[in-house]
């Protein structure tokens, strides 16, 4: 008896035995590159979990009493008042400058409608989203420059 797999057998059944058989197989070979991909993977995390921590604000302000001489208080309660002045202005004027350092900005991203999209030559249906506004900081060219 000829099976539509292609090989001489007794019963249907044998046929689909054998196709189980060869998609696991299959399976086997992908799961062993799946598992070097992942441990590829894993070594380029742990190269990427060593993040630089930035300074607190205690810190900036032990940094400013020397070159200042203020008190330390005294400089909290700049750095405090600076942080309420920049809101203020992001929330009002939508631009806040740091002089030498960043630039503050709001911009204003539209709502979405919902449908499908074709995502990775896929189709996917996609939810609608309200508009919303988004904060963004940009350096400043001196800053830019020195890298």
């Amino acid at each position: 008896l000829k099976a539509s797999c292609g090989t001489t057998v007794i019963s249907r059944w044998s046929c689909f035995a054998s196709r189980r058989i060869r998609t696991m197989a299959l399976s086997k070979k992908s799961m062993k590159s799946m598992k070097a991909a992942m441990k590829s993977m894993k070594a380029m995390k742990s190269k990427k979990s060593k993040a630089m921590k930035s300074i607190g604000r205690g810190a900036i302000a032990e940094a400013v009493i020397g070159d200042s001489g203020l008190k330390r208080s005294q400089i909290m309660k700049i750095l405090n008042a600076l942080g309420e002045v920049g809101s203020k202005e992001v929330k009002s004027a939508g631009k806040f400058v740091l002089p030498g350092i960043c630039m503050i900005k709001t911009k204003q991203k539209p709502a979405t409608k919902a449908g499908k999209r074709m995502m990775f030559g896929k189709e996917v249906k996609v939810k609608a989203k309200p508009a919303k506004t988004v904060v963004k900081a940009f350096a400043v060219k001196a800053i830019k420059s020195q890298f």
